[in-house]
């Protein structure tokens, strides 16, 4: 190696990273309306059918995406692997959290879903091989309890663990494993297209599952939860992850994935916003404290036995 290349591989590396920094964080904005969005959603419409039939309408979108860019089929063992990213967020995720949200509220699922960063990590370094910093799991922590504190004095957290927490923790397992492996093969299949060959393989089963829900409960709704389910379908579902993968490929599953944590608190501003709940002083506080926790994951270094991502991964495909 000479010592030009030597030289530039540091500033390409902290590119990519910070190519990955700014992509999460997108994708963290589309997810960020995934919980008040299914809550208006399920109201109306049947929560299987909502669940499954945003994944039948992001496969759509997806078909004519890879026709238009001639991705090439992926391997077999691809496939097995995308079988596992299509289970957790293109079935699991979405069905757990609509069957929650019926009974629950949006505030409440975001306090579930608080652990979702913490998951992910957990599952980057099983899945993935990424060994992350003391100081990384110091900031994680940190970064969950002041959500949960803020939740907790928010109000946001009342009651017993019931049925809908078990479904909501169930989501929350499914995501991280299925954040954590796509986010791998995004890695070789581009973020776009892992999370298109995913949905497309997922079509077995939710096209029938939608058709069955949509006979049991013929789909009448207003134009607002129409909307919403739009949402989910070409944000949540399918736009979001675009970013979302390519950005944990880019910048590392564990230290991006803890960009989550500000998803709580971004959730309760949009609902603030478009259903006119009131934004408090502790609100700002704990946003504040929550970045100041994801800037330290970002600066913590990973240890020697880290994987490195690849820093040429292209961000749309």
């Amino acid at each position: 190696m000479t010592a030009q290349s030597s030289a530039t591989r540091p500033a390409t590396v902290t590119a990519g990273r910070g190519a990955g920094l700014a992509l999460g964080a997108l994708g963290v904005l589309a997810f960020s309306m995934s919980l008040p969005a299914t809550r208006v959603a399920v109201q109306d419409l049947d929560p299987w059918f909502v669940a499954f039939g945003r994944a039948v309408g992001a496969a759509l979108l997806a078909y004519p995406y890879l026709r238009f860019t001639g991705a090439p089929r992926p391997t077999r063992g691809q496939w097995r692997r995308l079988s596992i990213v299509a289970f957790g967020v293109v079935v699991g995720f979405p069905l757990f959290t609509s069957l929650a949200l019926t009974t629950q509220t949006s505030a409440h699922g975001a306090v579930v879903i608080t652990v979702l960063p913490a998951m992910t990590a957990v599952f980057a370094v099983l899945r993935s091989n990424e060994r992350p910093a003391p100081l990384f799991w110091i900031a994680s922590v940190a970064g969950l309890l002041s959500v949960l504190t803020f939740l907790a004095a928010s109000g946001a957290v009342h009651g017993a663990l019931s049925l809908a927490d078990l479904f909501l923790l169930a989501a929350v397992v499914l995501c991280g494993l299925g954040y954590a492996e796509g986010g791998v093969l995004a890695r070789e299949l581009g973020g776009a297209r892992t999370i298109c060959w995913a949905l497309l393989l997922a079509l077995p089963v939710t096209v029938p599952i939608t058709a069955v829900a949509a006979a049991a409960r013929p789909p009448q709704a207003d134009a607002v939860v129409w909307s919403a389910f739009g949402y989910l379908t070409v944000i949540s579902m399918y736009l979001g992850f675009f970013a979302w993968y390519a950005g944990l490929a880019r910048g590392g599953i564990a230290k991006v994935g803890q960009i989550q944590l500000t998803q709580p608190v971004l959730t309760l501003i949009w609902s603030a916003l478009l259903l006119g709940e009131t934004v408090t002083p502790a609100s700002v506080g704990a946003a504040v404290v929550v970045l100041a926790c994801v800037v330290l994951t970002q600066r913590a270094r990973p240890s020697a036995q880290a994987t490195a991502p690849a820093s040429a991964t292209q961000p749309g495909r």
